[in-house]
């Protein structure tokens, strides 16, 4: 039997997976991959593709309102049927919050699970999800051990200054301060730089662009600043969601339009970003598409906010050697990619155009200042590397 590890990605409705061979997942890309979709909702779905791209799966799970653990049930099921010879040993958690306790990524056990329960409340629309994950593997698997692996832990290396709120110093010791998400992404694209710019160690700006977006700027490969603080909801503007924002703001619109805190907490993660000011579409796809105009200006405010952040960052730390481009859209958005590098031109980004159309690693030009690449993501990748590596200790 191989042995293998588990990766998973648990959301409100879905499920992203990947299985990796645990003998050598540091070379290896996933075995398998896919997604379980429409998780408590009328249908649900299981699809699947192997590390070439065919696809393996694409069925409903049997059942109405399918929860978490009757999804990884089918899943698991799903996977000995049909990936015969494969044993699961271990898997691998994305844990959005880990808080101030865990700066890397642990095996849990009672005791990690009850402190991950514990900061339900700093990240409500996704931990609860994540440990829901957690609880129903450990109970289908218990003789797996399960690693938990947070989105926090790679910013905990910023300087403490740049994690404080000026808010009462009593309440930034009760955990009210900047902690940073998308780590695990960043951690992926941190390991790898080096294989693709001579600039790595030096000042690096990544930006991970998607529905959820953020920027983090780097020294060293290490954390230094980042755009997302306190909460998934700070820095860019995203998909859904609004990026920075006056809070004076917040109390206003609460106050005068009687908003309760789950309407304002629905308009700010759901209604805003791409999607509130276009009017059309939270996708970045469909509004580089369209001919209207609030698509367009959709387009430019997210370009704009990026633009903005970047020079932040960079006078965070003293200047420019590389900027990288990461996540969904900035993996695949050459027309997004080519307005922050023209804008940001004063940094002494030059972008090569033929390049960025093609989608190349390397998009900047020969006599560019600035390294300026773009390298797909792989948080699965990195969650089955920290898997394997706890369990060979």
């Amino acid at each position: 039997m191989k042995e293998a590890i588990l990766t998973i990605n648990a959301g409100s409705s879905s499920i992203k997976f990947a299985l990796f061979h645990r003998a050598n997942p540091l070379l290896a890309e996933a075995e398998v991959h896919g997604q379980i979709d429409g998780i408590g909702t009328s249908v649900t779905r299981l699809e699947a593709r192997d590390r070439a791209g065919q696809r393996l799966a694409h069925h409903a799970i049997p059942g109405e309102g399918v929860n978490h653990e009757q999804a990884l049930d089918a899943l698991l099921k799903w996977l000995l049927s049909s990936q015969s010879g494969w044993r699961i040993t271990a898997a691998g958690h994305r844990v959005v919050h880990g808080g101030d306790l865990y700066s890397a990524p642990i095996v849990i056990d009672d005791i990690v699970l009850g402190h991950l329960e514990s900061l339900c409340s700093l990240a409500p629309l996704h931990q609860p999800h994540n440990i829901a994950g957690i609880a129903a593997l450990r109970r289908l698997l218990p003789q797996a051990p399960q690693v938990a692996c947070f989105d926090t832990a790679f910013h905990r290396s910023q300087p403490e200054i740049a994690q404080l709120f000026g808010l009462p110093r009593e309440l930034t010791a009760e955990g009210f301060r900047r902690y940073g998400f998308h780590g695990i992404s960043y951690e992926y694209i941190a390991r790898v730089l080096p294989q693709h710019s001579h600039r790595a160690n030096g000042r690096v700006i990544v930006a991970h662009l998607g529905n959820g977006a953020s920027m983090t700027a780097m020294i060293d490969r290490k954390c230094v600043a980042t755009t997302l603080g306190f909460s998934t909801i700070d820095g860019l503007l995203m998909g859904t969601r609004c990026g920075a924002l006056d809070p004076g703001l917040v109390l206003h619109l609460m106050a005068s339009k009687n908003l309760s805190v789950d309407d304002m907490s629905r308009i700010l993660y759901k209604e805003s970003g791409l999607l509130g000011v276009s009017g059309v579409s939270q996708d970045m796809r469909t509004l580089l598409a369209s001919d209207k105009p609030e698509a367009a200006e959709a387009i430019e405010l997210f370009c704009y906010r990026i633009v903005r952040e970047l020079g932040s960052l960079a006078a965070a730390i003293g200047g420019l050697d590389a900027v990288v481009f990461t996540g969904g859209i900035g993996e695949r958005a050459a027309p997004v990619r080519r307005r922050v590098c023209e804008q940001s031109a004063w940094l002494g980004i030059e972008c090569d155009e033929a390049a960025n159309n093609r989608n190349d690693i390397i998009i900047s030009t020969a006599g560019s200042g600035v390294d300026a690449l773009v390298i797909p993501t792989n948080e699965e990748w990195m969650m089955a590397c920290h898997a394997q590596s706890l369990l060979d200790r």
